[in-house]
């Protein structure tokens, strides 16, 4: 078994998919038409066995969520196989970080949010 999919609820499709792959340089999986307002868009980090599902926000329940779905704490977790390319290319592409690079035990991290506001480790492991 393994999770090959994660749902992040989104206000809008497209802003997403902008964001995901021109900033943070995943890769769009799919995008599929489901109706006149859904959408199956899926992406990933090159490489990933694990994706996103942008899920668009389909009432105010939800659109509340958006940006909050873990109620403030960190929700995705990202390695990289080098930390400061990743974090300078970002940061030069306005990836907003709220906490500076640091060394930890299990290596080094900085916590990141995305465009719209959920909380992310980018994670260079030992």
């Amino acid at each position: 078994m393994g999770i090959f999919q994660i749902s992040l609820v989104v206000s809008d499709y497209d802003e997403a998919i902008h964001y995901f792959t021109r900033v943070l340089d995943f890769e769009l999986l799919e995008d599929t038409q489901l109706s006149e307002t859904k959408r199956w868009v899926r992406v990933a980090p090159k490489g990933s066995a694990c994706s996103l599902l942008l899920a668009r926000a389909a009432n105010e329940e939800q659109l509340g969520r958006v940006g909050n779905q873990t109620g403030g704490r960190v929700f995705l977790f990202l390695h990289t196989d080098d930390f400061y390319r990743d974090y300078n290319l970002w940061r030069s592409r306005g990836v907003r970080f709220i906490r500076e690079p640091s060394k930890e035990e299990y290596g080094i991290v900085s916590v990141f949010e995305d465009i719209y506001g959920n909380l992310w480790d980018l994670i260079q492991p030992v």
